[in-house]
């Protein structure tokens, strides 16, 4: 019998399974479902689907959009932990009036990056994730800024999420006033594509390169890999006399 062996982890698996499971449902009573059209929570579902899958494509997809942004958070965590304010990405990790709860699920933050890491590592990374990610990323952009709440908007509930993927501008309180609202909005997708997703793309090609389709051994080769397989002669294949 042919056994095909995962290049993942069974337990590796089942926790990051288990921790989305209980995620998911806790942020979609607190922040709602809108909140799961940030960025970050897109790579993590994407994750969720390339473990157990074991497909490049959609951990080359979460690396592209979140690794940069990613490992800034990790940076501005380091800083707040230690009372230097880098960019304030990471204040309401300390902020009291979050339960230590909230706080210790959205620490994926920290860990996710290197998740994608391993599994880039393990399964290589695949070309198509630049534009696959792009096309993504941009369609969430669009979506924020036309059908959810921009910068500024007092909601009822404060933990509902507002500007989302910051599609205007940088601070929630208010929407940036420096550029017409649809050329922000231009800007802000080209530089995401320049600064971040092309860069990420050209370094992650360089270190975990692979074909964009990964091809799976044939039968007669896993065959032939086996152990104990051996070719038979061309006397027990009764072609020589």
């Amino acid at each position: 019998m042919l056994v095909v062996s995962s290049r993942l982890p069974l337990l590796l698996k089942l926790s990051v399974t288990a921790f989305v499971a209980v995620l998911v449902p806790v942020y979609y009573y607190y922040y709602g479902p809108t909140n799961f059209l940030y960025f970050c929570d897109v790579a993590l579902l994407l994750c969720v689907v390339s473990v157990w899958t074991e497909q490049p494509l959609f951990a080359s997809m979460a690396a592209v959009g979140i690794l940069l942004p990613q490992a800034l958070w990790c940076f501005d965590f380091v800083g707040e932990l230690v009372g230097v304010r880098l960019v304030g990405l990471t204040a309401y990790m300390f902020d009291p009036n979050r339960s230590l709860f909230l706080r210790g699920l959205s620490f994926f933050h920290g860990w996710l990056p290197f998740l994608l890491l391993f599994l880039l590592r393990r399964l290589g990374y695949d070309r198509r994730a630049l534009l696959a990610w792009t096309a993504l990323g941009w369609g969430l952009c669009l979506v924020a800024y036309f059908f959810l709440p921009p910068a500024g908007t007092v909601l009822p509930d404060p933990k509902i999420p507002v500007n989302i993927n910051y599609v205007f501008g940088f601070d929630d309180a208010k929407p940036q006033s420096w550029l017409p609202a649809p050329v922000y909005l231009l800007g802000w997708m080209l530089t995401l594509f320049v600064v971040f997703y092309l860069p990420t793309h050209l370094l992650l090609r360089r270190w975990f390169g692979r074909p964009a389709t990964l091809s799976s051994p044939s039968v007669g080769e896993a065959y032939q890999n086996a152990p104990g397989f051996a070719m038979p002669t061309a006397t027990q294949l009764g072609v020589v006399d």
